[in-house]
């Protein structure tokens, strides 16, 4: 069973993200982790001498309370989709949400994360922040980031970008795994531009290595990607779009604010990205 890690903070952006990891469990038969992290804030003892410790003890119990009142509207939400038969756990946790998310991962043996996204900031924090702060750098697992504008709806068409590396072929038989469980299809776009050293004879190869696979392979030259991505997630009705987070620099390229600001309210889909093995 694959264990899918869910970081909430009760937002409007996160309960609809729990909708779509609800969703994406019962797909790929697998359980929820709920994580949930605070922040105590640092206090100087000099000027608490005597009700120091009695001070993180309430802000511990307010969150525990909250937390404990919070999950059982998620339990509920479970339940009008008929999918309260999934198994959800639970995790509280002090302390930086990245430092809780990487060791509920590797503690937990999580095989997806899935988190909601609020506004342009959520996105750069997600996809191209410091290498501290960035949950995509932060784990080696895959991970949907949902905006809150996409809703969820049956998903059809998976979109897969690749740079036709050799390597690149690893996660989309992940990706295609994912889609089969899903009766979706995968749509494979490639964006040619003027400096593309990829040859005719690589694309052909592809599709005959995928051969029998439910796969379509597309080439759109064109020297503006983002533009390009943008439409293809238009024009080909995708669903969800897999990215791979290959080269730092493409990635922060392409994630700036106006390519996120475009997806998440032109093209509202979530986003999954893989990382490269």
């Amino acid at each position: 069973m694959k264990k899918i890690l869910f970081p909430t903070d009760f937002s409007e952006a996160a309960t609809n993200a729990f909708v779509h990891a609800l969703e994406f469990a019962k797909s790929v038969n697998g359980e929820l982790v709920l994580l949930h992290t605070f922040e105590i804030p640092v206090y100087d003892s000099q000027f608490f001498p005597q009700n120091y410790a009695s001070i993180y003890d309430s802000i511990e119990l307010a969150n525990f309370e909250m937390f404990k009142d919070e999950v059982p509207k998620l339990r509920a939400i479970a339940a009008e989709r008929k999918l309260d038969d999934i198994v959800l756990k639970h995790r509280l946790m002090d302390g930086d949400l990245l430092y809780n998310l990487k060791n509920a991962v590797k503690e937990d043996h999580i095989d997806f994360v899935i988190m909601g996204t609020n506004a342009i900031s959520d996105w750069t924090t997600f996809f191209i922040g410091s290498n501290t702060s960035s949950v995509i750098s932060g784990v080696e697992v895959p991970v949907l980031c949902v905006p809150l504008e996409a809703k969820f709806k049956k998903i059809k068409t998976i979109g897969f970008t690749t740079r036709y590396r050799e390597k690149d072929k690893n996660e989309l038989r992940k990706v295609l795994q994912i889609a089969k469980k899903m009766n979706a299809k995968v749509k494979v776009l490639y964006v040619r531009t003027s400096d593309s050293d990829v040859l005719e004879t690589t694309v052909k190869q592809w599709e005959k290595d995928f051969a029998g696979e439910n796969v379509d392979f597309l080439v759109l030259p064109s020297d503006e990607v983002k533009d390009t991505i943008l439409d293809f997630v238009l024009f080909k009705d995708i669903d969800v779009l897999a990215m791979i987070t290959h080269k730092r620099s493409f990635f922060e390229s392409i994630f700036d604010s106006s390519f996120t600001k475009k997806l998440s309210k032109i093209v509202p889909v979530p986003v999954l990205i893989m990382h490269e093995t």
